[in-house]
């Protein structure tokens, strides 16, 4: 894995949130001039929330911020203090918020992880194992999310702008698909046969086309060798504790949501359901999309998966929603950073020269 200082920072600058900002923007403008039944007087119904499911959709936020903290923390041992912790946790929000899904943010973490003092098998270690463990939560409440909603969970393909028929569908079933396979081949790499899957990359990659690969298989397979025996025998409060935070924490992010159409509509309990799997499966289909932090296609597909909810409420709760779940975390990266870098970087370099 490529943690070279120069590319991270090149991904972590605070200039780049400007871009996902903009294609959110366009994207909202777009949406708002196209349909003439939005009117600048439908603003004024962001004004008509109840304030209480507004709060819960705070706290729900802080509960599951928090939670991705203890998790990083407990997944290194508490080697990370809790300053460390918090700092890994808004950059890794704010390296994901700034690359397309897709791709996230795993160089990034563990260039932070290191710095924060976390040797690099280690760093390599957890965050293969937090991939894997969020991956997982997709992989086996997905199916639950089918079984219990049925035909009800895609909304309806008449109703989408762009004319592929079951695209909704599709795209699903592609994004589950590709999170499966890497899910399984990474639980059977770390956890069954770490040497036969480095055998299985070096395989693959003697192939005439993919030689130039080989070198980065040979690499890969040598950090999942080393993850594997880092995480082998760790006890099951160790792993009960870290499996629990991770239901917990992506539950709280789709709550969130729950919350905020609670605030400007009556939900019953079997359409609090519906909204949770569906703001599911919606997460799901945006993890291929091609732009940072799925900017742009989250409020194009919000509006596609909700609209039958909120009906004239559809476009305030759209905004509200990335502004509560996405733009902060923007927000702190681009501030916390540079203070970071000052404690990481120029104190400790101060400190040695205070110590010769």
């Amino acid at each position: 894995m490529d943690i070279n200082s120069k590319k991270i920072f090149k991904t972590l600058n605070p200039n780049k949130i400007w871009i996902p900002v903009a294609i959110g923007l366009g994207i909202v403008f777009y949406m708002f001039y196209s349909d003439p039944d939005l009117t600048a007087d439908k603003l004024n119904l962001i004004f008509e929330a109840s304030m209480l499911p507004i709060v819960l959709a705070l706290l729900v936020i802080f509960a599951r911020d928090a939670g991705y903290v203890y998790r990083i923390k407990t997944l290194t041992n508490d080697e990370l203090s809790w300053g460390s912790s918090i700092y890994v946790i808004i950059f890794w929000e704010f390296a994901s918020a700034v690359t397309p899904s897709i791709v996230g943010g795993t160089s990034v973490v563990v260039f932070i992880l290191v710095k924060e003092g976390i040797s690099l098998g280690k760093s390599l270690a957890y965050v293969m194992l937090t991939a894997i463990l969020d991956n997982l939560f997709f992989v086996l409440v997905a199916p639950l999310a089918l079984l219990f909603t049925a035909q009800e969970l895609f909304p309806d393909a008449s109703e989408m702008e762009v004319k592929l028929g079951n695209s909704l569908q599709v795209l699903f079933l592609i994004s589950y698909v590709l999170i499966t396979v890497y899910t399984f081949f990474m639980f059977y790499a770390i956890f069954i046969r770490p040497r036969g899957f480095k055998w299985l990359l070096l395989r693959v990659s003697s192939i005439s086309f993919l030689r130039r690969w080989r070198h980065a298989a040979s690499k890969h397979g040598d950090e999942i060798i080393i993850a594997s025996e880092l995480l082998r025998g760790k006890r099951f409060s160790y792993w009960a504790k870290i499996v629990i935070a991770t239901f917990l924490i992506w539950s709280a992010r789709y709550l969130m949501l729950n919350c905020l159409i609670a605030a400007f509509t009556n939900v019953t309990p079997m359409e609090h359901l519906l909204i949770f799997c569906r703001h599911l499966m919606m997460w799901i289909t945006m993890l291929i999309s091609p732009t940072p932090g799925s900017s742009g296609t989250a409020e194009f597909f919000f509006t596609q998966f909700f609209t039958e909810f909120l009906g004239d409420y559809t476009f305030v709760t759209n905004i509200l929603w990335r502004m509560l779940s996405y733009y902060p975390y923007l927000i702190l990266g681009a501030i916390f950073l540079p203070k970071w870098i000052r404690r990481v970087f120029f104190k400790k370099k101060s400190s040695k020269v205070a110590q010769q």
